[in-house]
């Protein structure tokens, strides 16, 4: 099998005997497509006891949820492979192992995390892994310091920034980010009853030029390897164990999109809790969403700070005070990213189910706005928000 085709359910039972490395493969015996309907097919392979064993993704040509009228690049595929490899070489702990690779049918064979739960599903359900935040800080703080300048050699980096471009995947995200919600565009879904809270949006000329510069950081700073799509419905989660998945969208840029996107995405919980439980569970959950975040930025800074001071090897930017430098510009990126990524997900292409599943249309919308406002109020506020505690804050004073 060679040339590229689309898997079936038969087909991917057959490579994961050929690709899983168990011991006695031939258990293998049945497929179930769980593709969440957006880029690609992803197969659980089950054993004769009916237990998931192994995870089979395929890349497709076209972005499955528009159909081959978006055509989209194969290559994401070993770029995802790629990430994910690098990434679990510094914190196997905390990424999806990748078993095997295959460059001509684009077909990541990685370990099942049916153990696991997806983080998002978990939150929306109203439960709280206490664990997560810290190791998620751990995970971003580790893979970000070994890719960057801090930790590599500057001909290795250059050759690895060479290895992961991906301007394709790196388009979508420029387009959904930071074009698309700021103008009216086919790809935007919004419902009618938030058009005000839009429009003023597309009317705020700061927030453009705010957002421009965001772009501007995305293009041109190439800090660090990034998961490039981190958020909670990328990462599983169990008690006492986080792994990241998902990696097609890794290249190098600017280390606070990765901490924003993750930020970002807690913080859309935040915007719809109040939708999706009781009042006493809503404050309870909003109150672990602001702790979270506080969690997960002061384990980011320590861990690399540690790492920076050990493990450094460029004199010049491992002298004292300098990486906390560093981090306060990182700091600011993080949360004009977390803005970005709050205002596509409220009204662009790509939703969330945290704000989507709310069942009162109400509450829903109400919800929506929130989220349009706390996005804009985080990019034009980067200056004054100091660290986890001055953002939880600032979010309690904003609703």
């Amino acid at each position: 099998m060679s040339q590229y085709q689309t898997f079936t359910a038969e087909q991917a039972v057959a490579y994961a005997k050929e690709h899983s490395g168990l011991v006695d493969p031939s258990e293998l015996v049945r497929a179930e497509e769980i593709g969440d309907g957006n880029l690609n097919l992803v197969f659980k392979i089950y054993d004769t006891q009916n237990v998931s064993r192994i995870i089979v993704k395929q890349a497709l040509p076209y972005v499955r949820c528009v159909g081959e009228s978006w055509p989209l690049t194969l290559d994401r595929a070993r770029l995802e492979a790629q990430t994910l490899i690098e990434h679990y070489q510094h914190c196997p702990e905390h990424t999806v192992k990748v078993i095997h690779y295959d460059p001509e049918q684009y077909v990541i064979v990685m370990e099942d995390l049916s153990d696991h739960q997806i983080w998002r599903s978990g939150l929306i359900a109203g439960l709280h892994y206490p664990q997560a935040a810290q190791q998620l800080g751990e995970y971003l703080a580790t893979v970000l310091f070994y890719s960057s300048d801090f930790y590599l050699h500057p001909h290795r980096k250059k050759e690895l920034v060479a290895q992961f471009m991906n301007p394709q995947m790196c388009e979508i995200t420029e387009d959904l980010f930071f074009n698309d919600p700021y103008m009216e565009h086919e790809r935007n879904n919004y419902p009618a009853a938030i058009e005000k809270a839009v429009h003023a949006l597309r009317d705020n000329s700061d927030l453009k030029v705010a957002v421009a510069e965001l772009k501007q950081r995305f293009f041109s700073s190439p800090q660090a390897l990034l998961h490039g799509d981190i958020h909670s419905g990328s990462i599983f989660v169990k008690s006492g164990s986080l792994k990241v998945i998902d990696a097609e969208f890794g290249f190098f840029g600017p280390m606070g999109f990765d901490l924003g996107c993750a930020i970002g995405n807690l913080l859309l919980n935040y915007c719809g809790a109040e939708g999706l439980f009781d009042k006493p569970t809503a404050q309870q959950a909003k109150a672990q969403r602001l702790g979270d975040i506080e969690t997960l930025w002061s384990t980011f800074t320590e861990r690399f700070s540690v790492l920076v001071k050990h493990h450094g090897s460029d004199q010049a930017l491992c002298v004292d005070g300098y990486v906390s430098l560093f981090l306060r510009n990182i700091w600011r990126d993080t949360l004009g990213f977390a803005g970005t990524e709050l205002i596509r997900r409220s009204m662009g292409l790509s939703h969330v189910a945290d704000l989507d599943t709310i069942s009162d249309e109400a509450q829903r919308h109400a919800s929506l706005c929130r989220a349009i406002h706390l996005g804009r109020e985080l990019i034009l506020h980067t200056d004054v928000i100091t660290d986890g505690d001055s953002l939880s804050a600032f979010v309690r004073r904003a609703f």
